[in-house]
């Protein structure tokens, strides 16, 4: 399996650090072993001295899709959670004003971190959910997919025409505003809604 993560996908997020809003999706691709599950700690690795949280929205596709139409999207994910996308800030910059490709600030071991997945029937509207991260009880980042630009049918109608999905391979769909570091000793807490799906440390 794969992660594929959309990058750029709330505008907020992409002036704060400085990009171009994008006129398609943007994305990149994280190695499985890049999963951290079962909230699992994660460890800030020693390559990097500013590793930023980014919290998301994520879905798991659940048959093999290749230039699917946004049409029928819906029928090729029926699983929602929220994950963190950890990036090596400082390595990200360095490879950009390189000009280098910046997988490695990215698809890093244990950069992705997940929740367990609830069945999107559970939800009334999906283009409209409501989500945050709270670090040591205070509210960091909050987002709804509503202010996504480019929805779900179309990041993976997008994607889709590239790349074979297979079954499992998950989505993150993006950031809104707020990134930030994280530093040994931190709780994190991620929610949809008010539905508490994520507890764990940083170490």
């Amino acid at each position: 399996m794969k992660i594929i993560c959309i990058g750029r996908n709330y505008s907020e997020h992409a002036k704060e650090l400085a990009n171009d809003i994008p006129k398609e999706p943007v994305f990149f691709i994280k190695p499985d072993g890049a999963l951290l599950r079962n909230n699992n700690p994660f460890f800030i690795p020693d390559f990097s001295e500013d590793i930023h949280y980014e919290v998301e929205i994520i879905f798991k596709i659940n048959h093999i899709a290749k230039c699917v139409k946004p049409e029928f999207v819906h029928r090729y994910f029926d699983e929602i959670g929220i994950g963190i996308d950890f990036t090596a800030r400082d390595i990200q910059q360095r490879c950009k004003q390189n000009g280098l490709p910046w997988e490695i600030a990215k698809a890093f071991d244990n950069s992705a971190a997940i929740s367990s997945f609830i069945a999107k029937k559970d939800f009334p509207d999906i283009e409209n959910l409501n989500f945050r991260l709270d670090i040591n009880g205070k509210t960091v980042q909050k987002g709804c997919t509503a202010h996504m630009l480019f929805s779900f049918d179309a990041i993976v109608s997008y994607v889709s025409q590239f790349i074979t999905l297979k079954t499992g391979d998950i989505f993150f769909t993006g950031t809104p505003s707020g990134v930030g570091p994280v530093r040994i000793g931190d709780r994190l807490q991620a929610f949809i809604e008010d539905q508490l799906l994520m507890d764990f440390m940083i170490k």
